[in-house]
C-alpha cells in the first residue's frame, strides 16, 4: 500500500502575519482527503528523527543548541521561525517522515512526505525557513546503511538548494538536479554540474523543455532512488517566486519527472518544498495537484 507521512499534527505558534504558510500543511492533507485522491489509512503520522542522525550531515553543536534553544540569537533569525519547544517537535517529526518516505517508496516504488524540502540548511546553521536538512539526512543514512548505492535529487523549488549543494556536492554517490531562478534567494548560489538557473518569468514551454533536456541527460545513469523536492512556488502568483508558470504548467513538471521515475524503474520519495501564494488557496491546489498527477503515473 502506498503511505504518505505527515508532521502538521505537530502544531508550532509564530507571530501573526509571519510569511511562511504554516497552514498549507493541513489544508492540504484535509483536501487529498476530501476529493478521495488519498484514503485516510493511507495516511500515517510522521516519527520523530534522532539526534543520532542529525549528527550525520549537521554539526552536532549545531543540532544540540537548536534542540535546546540555546543557539545564538543570530543563528536563530537566520532560520526565519521562530523558536519553540513545538518547532523543535514539528522540525524532528518532518525530517523523520521524510526518511518514512524513503524507506516506504524502497518497497513499493512511490511514497511522500506532505512537508519537507528544506534545502537550504547547512552543517552548522540553517536559514531560508529550514533547521536541518531532510535530504541531506536521508541521503547519508541510507547511505550509511547500504540501502542505495546511488540516489538522484530533483529539485524543482524556485529556490536553489544551497544547502543540498554545500553538504552532498562532494559526494560521489548523489547526484543533484536543481532547476530553480537565477535572481532569487538564496542570492549566493552554490553550484553542482546540473544546476541550471534560470531568468525572471520563465514561461512553462521554456521551463518544461529545460526540465527535460536536463532530464534526458541523466537517461543513462543509474540510480536506486529519487528525492523530489516539489516547491510549487515556481507559479507565477508566488508571492516569493519570479518565474510564471501555470497550474497546468507545474502538473506537466510533475508528469514528466513522474514519468522519468516510473519509465526507469526508479523509487521515488516526494516532498512538498515551497509554496507561498496570496492566499493561500493557490498553493494548496497546486500541491493537491501534484498528488493527482503522482496518482495517474504511478497508479495508485
Amino acid at each position: 500500500m502506498i503511505e504518505i507521512f505527515y508532521s502538521d499534527h505537530y502544531i508550532f505558534p509564530l507571530p501573526e502575519g509571519h510569511r511562511f504558510p504554516a497552514e498549507k500543511y493541513s489544508l492540504i492533507r484535509q483536501g487529498l482527503i476530501s476529493n478521495n485522491i488519498l484514503l485516510t489509512e493511507q495516511l500515517k503520522p510522521a516519527n520523530k528523527i534522532s539526534k543520532k542522525d542529525l549528527y550525520l550531515a549537521h554539526d552536532p553543536q549545531y543540532v544540540d543548541g537548536f534542540i535546546k534553544g540555546t543557539l545564538e540569537p543570530k543563528k536563530l533569525k537566520k532560520i526565519g521561525i521562530t523558536w519553540s519547544p513545538q518547532y523543535v517537535e514539528r522540525v524532528l517529526a518532518s525530517v523523520g517522515g521524510c526518511f518514512q518516505a524513503c524507506s516506504s517508496s524502497l518497497k513499493v516504488g512511490f511514497s511522500g512526505l506532505l512537508a519537507g524540502g528544506t534545502h537550504h540548511a547547512g552543517f552548522d546553521e540553517g536559514e531560508g525557513f529550514c533547521a536541518f536538512n531532510d535530504f541531506a539526512i536521508c541521503c547519508l543514512k541510507l547511505l550509511q546503511s547500504n540501502i542505495v548505492k546511488n540516489i538522484l535529487i530533483i529539485d524543482l523549488d524556485v529556490h536553489q538548494g544551497n544547502g543540498n549543494a554545500s553538504l552532498l556536492k562532494n559526494n560521489p554517490s548523489v547526484t543533484i538536479f536543481c532547476l530553480h531562478s537565477r535572481k532569487n534567494y538564496p542570492f549566493r548560489k552554490v553550484q553542482t554540474p546540473y544546476s541550471i538557473s534560470l531568468e525572471e518569468n520563465t514561461n512553462d514551454e521554456d521551463y518544461l523543455d529545460c526540465l527535460s533536456k536536463g532530464l534526458n541527460s541523466l537517461k543513462d545513469k543509474s540510480f536506486d532512488l529519487i528525492l523530489y523536492q516539489a516547491g510549487v512556488d515556481v507559479l507565477k502568483e508566488d508571492s516569493l517566486g519570479n518565474l510564471s508558470l501555470t497550474m497546468n504548467g507545474v502538473m506537466e513538471r510533475d508528469r514528466i519527472v513522474f514519468s522519468f521515475s516510473k519509465d526507469k524503474n526508479i523509487p521515488l520519495a516526494l516532498v512538498l518544498g515551497g509554496g507561498y501564494s496570496k492566499p493561500i488557496s493557490s498553493t494548496v491546489k497546486a500541491h493537491i495537484n501534484t498528488y493527482i498527477v503522482a496518482k495517474e503515473v504511478f497508479k495508485f
